[in-house]
């Protein structure tokens, strides 16, 4: 696959903002993502969380973006639409799709099984039980609404008698869905009813593996699963000094989620050195099918970074 075929995304920091500060900036986050667009990053993303791991809240935050950008991408990565009412979570991403003029994507995912989010399942009044049914119905529900004119619908969780959205997103057939996952009942869901895939592998050989195995499942099931859009999401610290760098990484890992980084780097896609060992990692993910790389930076000098990954990093990646 051609290096020239891959986007680049910035994840911007709005729960490191929310974790530092005790009334965090906002502007700040409109800052990065204005650097983030003049500096050729191809998508804006934010992450999703109301209690668990507080943070600047998803949609109105890319809300604020769409305002302040005009070419950049705007995802969630990733979005929880379990803790959300279907037909709610259908009229604000159309409303979002329609003030970006169609540049929505949304990222989503289950959850993960932790007591944290499973206490914010609780607090919102979700069954953290049955979140992957809840999540299955809202995506359900929300194709129906942005695509057809009255919508009835009968689930365990959701019932829908002739309803109509009164807002549709300008993206023809509604706004794109990449799910998260790399389990093999993660997989068959995204060929169910994704349209793209969004995994945090560990390595560029988990992501060659993982998409290989879901290429196997689709050959199966009679889907085409190059349909699906690849993307990767992946942690850097970038620093010539490695044992800096390193540092820098755990340190922001360990503080972010509150688990041992040792424990994290297993299942996450982490890489911390120098410019060509980043070049590198990256290129080795392009090899390997990514066509959107989700770049988050596990570092205190999210500007830095940023300038240095658009100005020393991408070029060469990019080829």
């Amino acid at each position: 696959m051609s290096t020239s075929m891959t986007s680049f995304g910035y994840l911007l920091p709005t729960r490191e903002l929310v974790m530092a500060q005790a009334r965090p900036d906002f502007q700040r986050i409109i800052s990065l993502g204005e650097l983030g667009e003049a500096l050729g990053f191809d998508s804006l993303w934010v992450g999703d969380s109301i209690l668990a791991r507080p943070r600047f809240e998803a949609l109105t935050t890319l809300a604020a973006l769409a305002s302040r950008t005009q070419k950049v991408k705007l995802g969630t990565a990733v979005l929880l639409p379990a803790l959300r009412n279907p037909v709610v979570l259908a009229n604000q991403v159309a409303n979002l799709d329609l003030l970006s003029q169609g540049r929505t994507i949304l990222g989503v995912g289950i959850g993960s099984k932790t007591p944290a989010v499973e206490r914010e399942f609780h607090a919102c009044g979700i069954s953290f039980s049955h979140r992957v049914g809840i999540f299955e119905e809202v995506l359900q529900i929300m194709r129906s609404l942005w695509k057809e004119d009255v919508v009835s619908f009968e689930g365990r969780h959701f019932q829908l008698d002739e309803v109509s959205l009164g807002l549709h997103p300008l993206q023809e057939g509604g706004v794109p869905i990449w799910m998260a996952g790399g389990v093999e009942v993660a997989q068959r869901r995204i060929l169910r009813i994704g349209d793209g895939w969004l995994p945090n592998p560990a390595t560029p050989e988990h992501f060659s593996q993982g998409w290989r195995n879901l290429k196997a499942l689709a050959s199966e099931s009679g889907k085409d699963a190059e349909s699906l859009h690849r993307c990767v999401y992946t942690t850097l610290n970038i620093n010539e000094d490695e044992s800096q760098a390193e540092q820098e990484l755990r340190s922001f890992m360990e503080n972010y989620y509150g688990t041992p980084y040792e424990t994290l780097a297993r299942t996450q896609s982490l890489c911390a050195g120098t410019e060509e060992r980043c070049i590198t990692w990256l290129k080795d993910f392009v090899a390997a099918g990514a066509q959107t790389i989700v770049i988050r930076f596990g570092s205190p000098d999210q500007s830095s970074q940023l300038e240095r990954c658009a100005n020393d990093i991408l070029p060469q990646v990019r080829g």
